[in-house]
């Protein structure tokens, strides 16, 4: 028995699942903003040029409204593509009127990470205080395909996709086509 495992017994666990890992996946990138143009979008490009350093593929990038109807058909339409592995979602996160996004996108969802947004805003604490509880970051599953939402802020996309969802979302894929 390895010394890891004498500390926990199911340490090795997460190890073993990443051998279903793939090395690559296809992400689409969904900006949720009334205001945001391509030009404009600058925390869709961090996430775009984030999944690509890290070597995975980026088919789809796009800016819906801030319009539950148009966000849900968005997300649909991601999820029925067989090139999409997971949707990733800026904007729309916050409490005031406008903001939807994850009003809209949690009841769609057949699995919810609950870690995630716990995570994420324990994380954002450490960066901006109390007003970390304001974001309500969240992921899930459709079926084969991991969604992540969080706030629209390069800070906020900068923390969510280099401590949480680049370090695990190849090993989430995995497990999804298992």
């Amino acid at each position: 028995m390895s010394e890891r495992s004498h500390a926990h017994p199911h340490a090795e666990a997460p190890d073993q699942h990443r051998a279903y890992a793939p090395k690559s996946i296809r992400s689409a990138v969904l900006t949720v903003s009334d205001s945001r143009t391509e030009a404009t979008d600058s925390s869709g490009q961090l996430i775009q040029e984030r999944l690509e350093s890290a070597g995975h593929e980026v088919p789809d990038r796009l800016i819906v409204k801030d319009d539950p109807k148009a966000i849900r058909a968005a997300v649909l339409r991601q999820v029925s593509r067989p090139d999409i592995d997971a949707v990733i979602i800026t904007g729309g996160t916050g409490v005031s009127p406008r903001d939807v996004t994850p009003d809209t996108v949690e009841p769609m969802l057949e699995k919810v990470l609950t870690g995630f947004g716990e995570l994420f805003r324990m994380l954002s604490f450490e960066e901006i205080g109390p007003a970390a509880v304001l974001s309500r970051a969240l992921a899930g599953t459709v079926e084969r395909t991991v969604i992540y939402v969080m706030p629209g802020s390069s800070g906020a996309v900068r923390l969510g996709m280099d401590r949480l969802i680049l370090p695990e979302v190849a090993h989430v894929v995995g497990q999804l086509r298992r």
